[in-house]
């Protein structure tokens, strides 16, 4: 292993994963953050 490219796959596997972990967070943070405002949107209604 004596040529960058020999290395490309193991550092674009790294990024591609650290990407994945970071996306798929957000989307579920935005998903709980949705039914959060939902479930308190539909309470205020109840109350009012």
């Amino acid at each position: 292993m004596t040529h960058w490219s020999d290395f490309f796959p193991y550092v674009f596997m790294a990024i591609k994963v650290i990407a994945l972990c970071v996306a798929g967070f957000f989307a579920i943070k935005w998903h709980f953050d949705q039914d959060k405002k939902l479930k308190k949107k539909k309470a205020e209604k109840v109350e009012s």
